[in-house]
């Protein structure tokens, strides 16, 4: 999914900084191709730099200078998806531009993370930007929601960024033979996607992680509780973000994370860390849902019908599989609830929009009949 504010230019001609202010921004992810698109605004002499935290109408941005405190005024606008987020990469006054100084714009992403929120309103949310990898950590401490699993990937594929599954706390299933029945169970919920048990306890397949994400961005995402902080802990290869014990009755944590927040990676790379997710709502992800089930989607390119609705249609390959076995009811039930709620929040969004058109409209109209009721006036004078 991309968002872009402006276009790039193809040249940088930006003065070449310090040797030491340009390992900053490599550090961050810093390449060619953000280099040129940041052109326009070097001509400018505004200073380039990630946004590593986001909160309340300020960011903190990693700029060749060090981290800078900057207003967000201007990259705030009315839609929620547009609004700057940790990931981005922005453009900055310089120092001595005066105080405070502004987050002038971030340049086009290239991938973004976004779920829609629980409000009425129907908007969606960006949750990271510009991210290569998204980890969904899932607990073994508790059962497996794999119908949670299918959520994320489906947000994860629609995004563009690569999932990886962890199950964390794999220190708590002590029987091998056991661990990997869990690991074959989402397996088969997450087609193309690698499964990884993980125990940042013992450092299980802590190795395996870290060579997977180093080089990009990586966006770590799951519920309260599912180890997330402490991954981003053995990931840092420090102790960078609070660690609370989760409930043994639910394995559910609280919120010791409250934003997101990026880090580099010791070994290349970084790592955006994100709070714990209650709700894992789809935002126009219907590509996305059909990645984390592409066996339906290959099953129904044998339907008799091109729209079929894989119910009680005669000749649906989809519903032959579940009768044979060779597809489980789970899957098919899980995929018609994410297309049916994608297609729900898609009529939201479209209605929402068309409500503002029409009041758009009637503003409009309002103003030109005041307009013709003031100069009618002014001729009866």
């Amino acid at each position: 999914m991309s968002f872009p504010l402006s276009a790039a230019s193809s040249t940088f001609s930006a003065t070449p900084a310090p040797a030491g202010a340009a390992s900053v921004l490599d550090a961050h992810g810093w390449d060619t191709g953000w280099a040129e698109a940041f052109a326009p605004y070097a001509a400018r002499g505004l200073v380039p730099g990630r946004v590593v935290r986001v909160d309340r109408g300020q960011c903190d941005v990693a700029t060749p200078g060090g981290v800078v405190r900057a207003d967000t005024a201007f990259v705030t606008p009315h839609d929620p998806l547009r609004v700057i987020c940790t990931g981005d990469w922005a453009a900055v006054d310089p120092e001595g531009a005066g105080d405070p100084r502004y987050v002038r714009a971030y340049l086009p992403r290239r991938t973004a993370f976004a779920r829609s929120t629980s409000s009425k309103r129907s908007e969606g949310q960006i949750l990271a930007a510009n991210v290569d990898h998204a980890i969904i950590t899932v607990s073994l401490a508790v059962e497996l929601d794999l119908g949670r699993i299918e959520r994320f990937l489906a947000l994860a594929w629609e995004s563009g960024a690569q999932p990886v599954v962890v199950l964390s706390k794999a220190d708590l299933v002590p029987d091998p033979v056991g661990l990997s029945y869990l690991v074959e169970d989402v397996e088969t919920v997450a087609p193309g996607v690698r499964v990884l048990p993980l125990s940042a306890a013992t450092g299980l397949g802590l190795d395996v992680l870290s060579a997977t994400v180093a080089g990009g961005t990586t966006v770590l995402l799951g519920v309260s509780g599912a180890g997330k902080s402490t991954l981003a802990n053995a990931l840092v290869g420090e102790d960078v973000m609070d660690v609370r014990e989760a409930r043994d009755v639910d394995g559910k944590g609280r919120h010791t994370t409250t934003t997101r927040n990026l880090f580099v990676l010791p070994g290349g790379g970084v790592l955006i860390d994100t709070p714990g997710l209650r709700g894992v709502g789809l935002w126009d992800a219907e590509t996305g849902v059909g990645q984390v089930f592409s066996e339906i989607e290959e099953l129904a390119r044998d339907c008799r019908f091109h729209d079929c609705a894989h119910e009680a249609e005669p000749g649906c390959a989809v519903t032959a599989a579940v009768e044979d076995g060779t597809l489980a009811v789970r899957r098919l039930e899980s995929y018609r609830k994410l297309l049916r709620e994608n297609q729900r929040i898609v009529a939201k969004t479209d209605a929402r929009l068309r409500g503002e058109i029409r009041r758009d409209w009637k503003r409009t109209m309002a103003a030109g009949r005041a307009a013709v009721e003031f100069k009618r006036k002014g001729r009866l004078r």
